[in-house]
């Protein structure tokens, strides 16, 4: 073997070892919607939407937020923190039981960074897993990474686990951790509003019922204008069936 092969299989040893089987560099967005490992949002020609919730379950707003959904019979998705669920699982089983989605957001709010190890990074999402089939009997199938980071290594080790990455429609960030007013959350979310766009909202920031109080504006509104509030899955069945009934049969 040459001097330059040992170098680089030496090389190659090191990169297994510490954690990285493959490049950090990311792609962007174009390349990972074509291969569908990264979801952003779900154009068709349905009028439906999906709102999400971050970084629950939350004693003082969750609670708020399931009975605002039923009464306007939206469905949400809520990507949960798992030390958030081992501390209020009640409030998880209500989600399920009234008809809404859990995913996954790792169990202790972990940000992603190049120098991440795939096997802390994994171990984060799976701890977050072990919570919820112990609790609800279900393994979820959607994952959104804390702050939206990610990287060629998340984006392998979440596939390889058995999870979708779900991030946002840019148009729906809202922003309402930075608690920036009733008004500009409501405004941009009724503004913004298009076919298969994914919301970006969070149900745990503390101090704060901003969130709480802009959906009493949100769903009667969107509800007016005709949007049904469905879950993140929903939406993606809802364009794969719009797709197969648009498919021209071959004979």
């Amino acid at each position: 073997m040459s001097a330059w092969k040992r170098i680089v299989s030496v090389l190659l040893s090191l990169i297994v070892l510490s954690g990285f089987a493959y490049p950090a560099q990311k792609h962007d967005r174009t390349f990972y919607e074509k291969t569908g490992e990264i979801i952003w949002e779900v154009p068709q020609q349905e009028k439906k939407i999906a709102l999400t919730f971050d970084d629950g379950p939350s004693e003082e707003t969750t609670g708020q937020i399931l009975d605002l959904l039923k009464e306007y019979h939206a469905k949400a998705t809520f990507f949960v923190v798992g030390n958030r669920v081992m501390e209020y699982p009640d409030m998880v089983k209500r989600e399920l039981s009234e008809g809404h989605e859990i995913g996954n957001h790792t169990f202790s709010h972990y940000y992603l960074r190049n120098s991440t190890k795939s096997l802390t990074f994994q171990n984060e999402i799976l701890n977050t897993e072990k919570v919820l089939v112990e609790l609800t009997g279900m393994k979820p199938h959607l994952f959104r990474p804390p702050g939206g980071y990610y990287n060629e290594q998340m984006v392998h080790d979440t596939k390889k686990l058995g999870y979708t990455t779900i991030l946002w429609s840019w148009h729906q960030d809202t922003n309402d951790w930075r608690r920036p007013g009733v008004r500009s959350i409501s405004k941009k979310v009724i503004t913004n509003a298009r076919n298969g766009d994914i919301v970006l909202l969070h149900d745990y920031v503390p101090g704060s019922n901003q969130t709480v109080k802009a959906l009493k504006v949100i769903l009667p509104e969107l509800t007016k204008e005709g949007f049904q509030f469905v879950t993140v899955s929903e939406l993606i069945s809802s364009k794969q069936e719009e797709g197969a009934r648009n498919q021209i049969p071959l004979y």
